[in-house]
């Protein structure tokens, strides 16, 4: 499971996903520190270190203090504890359990390996059929092809396409972002084909 010690929230066919700890500040880094990585967030532009420990970490600790099984979660291979990124799963308003983001963000090692599908079907899966989740949402870029297609084989589909105010534009971003959203009755439908 890495060095880190933390609590395993899900294990997968290959990945582990865990909680975070304050000792992740480093892989967080490195992370939003890859501008391919960073290319459909912010342009690429690193986030700062500062941020990563004084905003973003905090942020992380907190959800699990007041939601337990629902925020942000570090993958890591299962064989070899490698960190891959993470997976979010958290609610989409305050206090309410009901409706929850779906998110994912890999080193680019990870990429095209099907890593991004395999823990948001795991998600997903979890949230339906044991956490009481309702709907499952999940945004992207409309130009994020790959993430777009991962949100589909999760089993999203596409709600809408939507245009954000942002500070700064980024390339792409004049195409607008893209909804993509699957209810628990969508889901226990098609269970059977998702693999429930």
């Amino acid at each position: 499971m890495g060095d880190s010690g933390a609590a395993v929230f899900l294990t997968t066919e290959r990945l582990v996903l865990r909680r975070f700890t304050t000792a992740d500040a480093d892989r967080l880094v490195e992370l939003d520190g890859d501008p391919a990585v960073m290319r459909f967030l912010t342009g690429g532009k690193p986030s700062p270190r500062e941020w990563v420990e004084g905003e973003l970490l905090p942020r992380y600790l907190e959800h699990y203090r007041r939601y337990g099984d629902l925020g942000w979660w570090a993958a890591e291979e299962r064989a070899g504890g490698a960190f891959l990124g993470w997976f979010e799963f958290r609610p989409t308003r305050e206090g309410e359990r009901g409706e929850v983001e779906l998110g994912y963000r890999l080193r680019q090692a990870a990429w095209g390996r099907g890593y991004a599908t395999e823990g948001a079907r795991a998600l997903v899966r979890l949230g339906f059929a044991e956490l009481g989740v309702e709907r499952v949402v999940a945004y992207t870029m409309a130009v994020n092809a790959g993430s777009r297609r991962v949100m589909e084989k999760s089993g999203l589909s596409y709600v809408r396409t939507f245009h954000e105010d942002y500070p700064e534009m980024i390339p792409g971003s004049e195409h607008g972002e893209v909804e993509y959203a699957l209810t628990a009755g969508e889901w226990r439908a098609r269970s059977g084909i998702l693999g429930a």
